[in-house]
């Protein structure tokens, strides 16, 4: 039987990854709430448990709520004032028993926050919609296929299940072909690569596809990411990343997934305040220099510099040829925009390549950065 950890006191990796739940949420809904032509916002949590562990520590449906008021309500009193866009909440809780618990919880919490409030009307006092449905189930229904596929909608889709076998090649097809859908799962890795030979993992993933190194077993978390990276056609312009999180000798993890460079930015940035040596662990995935070494420096992590050798080889060889591009490339392998314009600026300085266009440092809303050429010397 499944281990229910909403009946015990969350773990510290638990934590982990409610925090990062929180932080990426917390980036994500304001921008969608203050977009115009944005008529609607739906913020799924499919496996949502019962809001809270043993000792009423929230969990992710109760984060999920707090984080849509926003600190001192500010996110309740542009929906007051306003009155748009409609923001809905879809919980699934497939235990009945775990869903009346959720309820109660999602009550209390309203019922809390109204009770110190000054609005004369709560924007999410009939936000709240429950069901107690298999995952299977519920993606296949036609409601949420049609809110899945309209364009207008923004969508936060967050998939906490319990092993692996719940996100599916087809789930995942579903949701980066969904318009205006950012999504984030969890996903046990080391499952994955110990019973990599078993039918019932086969029947999940095509062995083929993904390719394990026995000696980085730290790494696992990475190649069930590539696998799904894998699964997105050529042609789309498509970002993943994910966060690899350890417990004692087992490697869990999240994968987020954005049609939107602007959407991965914001995960970005959640990933790198916890982990500055790579943006993807909190197990030191690169065996870099610990903080308290002689040798620590955290402008050049084996992650950063990587990266910043690969990006300089792309534009010395002519594959990067504009800025947009090298902004992309170094967002698309995990590391914050703003390594693209390092790296540009040492190349200019050293007289490797010069700019066509207006210069320019923008490394953040990169999506409206404007475009200069690079010309090789």
């Amino acid at each position: 039987m499944t281990k229910d950890i909403n009946k015990e006191k969350f773990t510290e990796e638990t934590k982990l990854k409610l925090d990062i739940f929180r932080e990426c949420f917390r980036e994500w809904f304001p921008v969608f709430l203050h977009n115009p032509y944005i008529s609607r916002i739906y913020i799924y949590d499919l496996f949502a448990g019962s809001g809270s562990d043993a000792q009423g520590v929230p969990g992710s449906p109760i984060i999920l709520l707090q984080e849509a008021m926003g600190n001192k309500k500010q996110h309740c009193i542009y929906l007051n004032k306003n009155g748009k866009p409609l923001v809905v909440f879809g919980f699934n809780e497939k235990i009945s028993s775990k869903k009346l618990l959720l309820e109660d919880n999602v009550s209390k919490e309203l019922s809390a926050c109204q009770y110190h409030c000054s609005l004369s009307e709560c924007a999410f006092s009939n936000s709240c919609n429950f069901e107690s449905k298999d995952f299977k189930e519920l993606i296949q229904n036609q409601t949420i296929l049609s809110v899945l596929g309209n364009k207008n909608y923004g969508k936060f889709i967050l998939l906490d299940q319990y092993g692996f076998k719940q996100i599916t090649d087809e789930v995942f097809l579903k949701l980066i072909n969904s318009p205006k859908t950012d999504f984030i799962f969890f996903i046990a890795s080391s499952s994955i690569r110990r019973f990599k030979d078993e039918p019932s993992v086969k029947a999940y993933f095509k062995r083929e596809k993904i390719s394990f190194d026995e000696s980085r077993p730290k790494e696992c978390h990475r190649s069930i990411t590539n696998y799904f990276r894998s699964l997105i056609p050529a042609e789309k312009e498509y970002y993943l990343h994910s966060f690899t999180i350890q417990k004692g000798t087992n490697y869990y993890g999240l994968i987020f997934g954005s049609n939107h460079s602007f959407g991965m930015e914001k995960f970005i940035k959640v990933c790198w305040a916890h982990d500055n040596f790579a943006g993807e662990s909190n197990c030191n995935i690169n065996n870099d220099f610990d903080k308290d070494s002689l040798f620590y420096n955290p402008l050049g992590t084996n992650k950063i510099q990587v990266v910043k050798d690969d990006i300089t080889n792309h534009i010395l060889a002519g594959d990067i040829e504009d800025n947009i591009s090298g902004l992309k490339y170094a967002l698309k392998y995990g590391c914050k925009p703003k390594l693209f314009i390092d790296v540009i600026e040492s190349l200019l300085k050293n007289q490797k390549v010069k700019i066509d266009g207006q210069m320019n440092k923008t490394a953040s809303n990169i999506h409206s950065a404007k475009l200069y050429k690079i010309r090789l010397l």
